[in-house]
């Protein structure tokens, strides 16, 4: 409960409060539990106050200091904190969902568990805050100082990071999905807890990434099997979807993973990125081109981009697309030529032979290329 000399000295209004302050800089004021509904705190010194458990509801803290002060666990969303100093302050498990903190200074605040959902942070002086459990998604950041921050088990889903400053952060355990990272500083995130060996990357996207990749034996043996035997199927099957049965249960009788990408919409971005992403994580590329709409568009961005051997299938009667034929002569050395099938069960028959033995000779011939020295030339051999 609230110190009844305490609560009573700031009832008498800001200016008398703040003089009080002044006069006894060593007491700290207790107004834990305190009703301050409505009131007007506008540019009081509160700093290393006890606010916990306070109710605030449509209090105006406008440009009140709050520096050390104690807010735990206090509803703030009805509360006018614009322009106030809250750095260091102790807002743990706070309400502050939705409220517009743009350019507050919360420098070296704690805000574990505290609700930040939705909340304009943008701007905001977070360095070296406790964030750690935090509530973040939806909120935005964009242009905030997150530097040396701790974020550990806090939830970034869809938060605007924009061109915040995130060098140092203690990342261990995060949550990101689908964050805007444009123009962020991300060098120096730590990983891993504070007994643990430090590990740092530059990505807060690819954090949670490498931590798996550290401490989880079956997301490594997961990577293993797919880079060692991943095949991307392309194809718009359709009704011809026997042909793409056919194929995966052949690749899987031979120890393979098949990866199926049918291709229903035009290229865009994300659809580029995709195909990118898992045309780069396999052995090699199987490419039904029958129909002249077959993967024309997914060819043209796989081929020139990555040296994965890439067998296109077609069915007898059918003409490859033009754009595929100049494919094929300007990057022959792994596009092999279309293999041309009858019918499901011919294909089926001829699949080692036709299909995977050339691939895989071709991938022996493609990294052996890869590794090769390069040779230099000297000018004097032409004197």
């Amino acid at each position: 409960m609230a110190n009844p000399e305490h609560l009573a000295k700031l009832l008498e209004g800001v200016e008398a409060w703040n003089r009080w302050r002044k006069r006894n800089l060593t007491i700290k004021p207790d107004l834990s539990g305190a009703d301050l509904s409505g009131a007007n705190l506008h540019r009081a010194d509160l700093s290393e106050a006890n606010l916990g458990g306070a109710l605030l509801s449509r209090a105006d803290l406008r440009s009140a200091k709050l520096s050390g002060a104690n807010v735990k666990g206090v509803d703030l969303r009805r509360t006018d904190l614009n322009g106030a100093d809250l750095s260091g302050a102790k807002l743990i498990e706070a309400n502050l969902l939705g409220k517009n903190l743009s350019g507050t200074n919360l420098r070296g605040a704690n805000l574990g568990g505290a609700n930040l959902y939705a909340t304009n942070l943008s701007g905001a002086n977070l360095s070296g805050a406790n964030l750690s459990m935090a509530n973040l998604s939806k909120a935005n950041l964009r242009m905030a100082d997150l530097g040396q921050a701790r974020l550990t088990y806090a939830a970034l889903i869809e938060t605007n990071l924009e061109g915040a400053n995130l060098t140092g952060c203690g990342v261990y355990g995060i949550s990101v999905w689908n964050a805007k990272l444009d123009g962020a500083a991300q060098s120096n995130l730590l990983i891993t807890r504070k007994e643990e060996p430090a590990i740092q990357v530059d990505s807060l996207e690819v954090a949670q990434f490498v931590y798996l990749l550290l401490t989880n034996e079956k997301i490594r043996d997961v990577i293993n099997t797919v880079g060692q035997r991943a095949v991307l199927i392309l194809g718009r099957f359709g009704e011809r979807k026997p042909v793409l049965e056919k194929i995966r249960t052949e690749l899987r009788t031979r120890g393979y993973l098949p990866i199926v990408f049918e291709f229903e919409r035009p290229t865009d971005r994300d659809f580029t990125e995709t195909v990118l992403t898992l045309a780069g994580m396999s052995r090699f590329i199987i490419a039904d081109i029958t129909r002249p709409k077959s993967v024309p568009l997914e060819s043209q961005v796989i081929v020139p981009n990555y040296m994965i051997p890439m067998v296109p299938i077609i069915q007898k009667g059918e003409e490859p697309f033009s754009m595929f034929v100049n494919l094929w002569q300007k990057h022959r050395e792994w596009v092999l030529e279309p293999l041309a099938y009858q019918s499901t069960e011919q294909l089926a028959m001829v699949f080692a032979d036709a299909v995977v033995k050339p691939a895989e000779e071709r991938l022996k011939e493609l990294r052996k290329r890869k590794a090769e020295a390069l040779i230099m030339r000297d000018a004097s051999q032409y004197e």
